[in-house]
């Protein structure tokens, strides 16, 4: 099927390039290339983790690999994805939990449309 419902990693990955990002803006490293989490950042952000979801791989741990286009398009080093790594098992459990549910509510509501199509005279 299409994996465009991946609702708990495009979650996923923002709140955790968001978390990457403020603990690399206190680093004397961030401060001398100046990288600073403005409102544009959060928002470029938001929709590289959108679209990096959209293309995610339906796989255990797409969503780390994924994660370096977020961490990429703000300027943000890579490296930093090693914080989550210990975390990040535990944490797909509840991103595949999340698509599933995703899904199954999409396949809800578009059997109740159709339903309510083939009964209309």
């Amino acid at each position: 099927g299409a994996t465009i419902n991946m609702d708990g990693t495009a979650l996923y990955e923002a709140a955790a390039a968001l978390f990457i990002a403020n603990l690399y803006a206190v680093t004397p490293e961030a401060q001398a290339v100046g990288f600073e989490l403005t409102m544009t950042t959060q928002v470029v952000i938001a929709v590289t983790a959108t679209m990096a979801a959209i293309g995610a791989a339906g796989i255990p741990e797409a969503g780390l690999v994924t994660m370096a286009i977020v961490l990429g398009a703000v300027g943000l080093p890579v490296e930093y994805m090693a914080i989550i790594l210990p975390v990040d098992w535990f944490l797909d459990r509840f991103r595949t939990m999340i698509n599933a549910f995703g899904d199954s509510v999409g396949a809800a509501i578009v059997d109740e449309v159709f339903t309510v199509a083939k009964q209309k005279p």
